[in-house]
């Protein structure tokens, strides 16, 4: 995420920072393979022995993306942050599911948590610090005692406090537009293309929107730099 200051500790946070960020992205990659095909798979091979509309399938399908998800936390102590939202999702869906005995209404309630994430994002734009802001300390700092005081400290400077709010609108911006774009595919796409295609879906937006978050965090901080060296030739 986007830093205003020149300091070592700044090279320090910026390599932490890229490898977090290009971590996130391999554990992506994987996830979307995960949880597209072997669901489709499960949903195709149970779907002939039940009822035509049953939600059974739908369900059980959904809980091997569920199971991967704990699975790799467990035995990487690493949180996969498209398998967590994934992992909101069914356990939401799943939950509803059954009230309704609708399969479209599963698949909504599992994209309500990208939309429900979004609203978060524009919703905390009104309290001091956003979302997202704790999003970047965290890739920024490896929750590093140190260097969390120092991401905090860089919230002093106006064009810093600007930078986290763009990036926190785009984020919310790019998962309204995903949930949005699957609600359409869901009353529109049989269920078993839904299923394949969703996942793909959140993770080109996810990747996206990582891939511009760091190149804009790169501008930013060159832009930070050049103020910050204006500044001090004007004292």
């Amino acid at each position: 995420m986007y830093t205003m200051t020149t300091k070592p500790l700044n090279n320090a946070s910026t390599t932490t920072n890229t490898m977090n960020f290009r971590s996130t992205i391999r554990n992506i990659v994987p996830s979307i393979l995960i949880n597209a095909v072997v669901p489709l798979v499960i949903l195709q091979v149970l779907t002939p022995h039940f009822p035509n509309g049953s939600i059974w399938p739908l369900a059980i399908a959904g809980l091997f993306p569920a199971l991967g998800t704990v699975v790799g936390i467990i035995r990487t102590r690493h949180v996969d942050f498209l398998g967590t939202i994934v992992l909101g999702g069914i356990v939401v869906s799943i939950a509803v599911a059954f009230v309704s005995g609708d399969q479209k209404l599963l698949l909504v309630r599992e994209s309500a948590v990208t939309g429900a994430f979004g609203v978060a994002c524009l919703v905390s734009l009104l309290f001091p610090r956003p979302i997202m802001f704790y999003f970047g300390r965290y890739f920024a700092t490896g929750n590093n005692p140190e260097k969390v005081a120092w991401y905090n400290s860089l919230w002093q400077y106006p064009y810093f406090r600007y930078v986290n709010r763009v990036i926190n609108i785009v984020w919310a911006l790019a998962y309204l537009l995903e949930f949005a774009v699957r609600v359409v595919m869901i009353y529109t796409l049989p269920v078993a293309a839904v299923l394949a295609v969703s996942p793909v879906i959140i993770g080109v937006i996810t990747v996206a929107t990582i891939a511009w978050t760091m190149a804009y965090s790169r501008h930013a901080g060159r832009r930070g730099a050049e103020m910050q060296k204006r500044a001090a030739l004007q004292q």
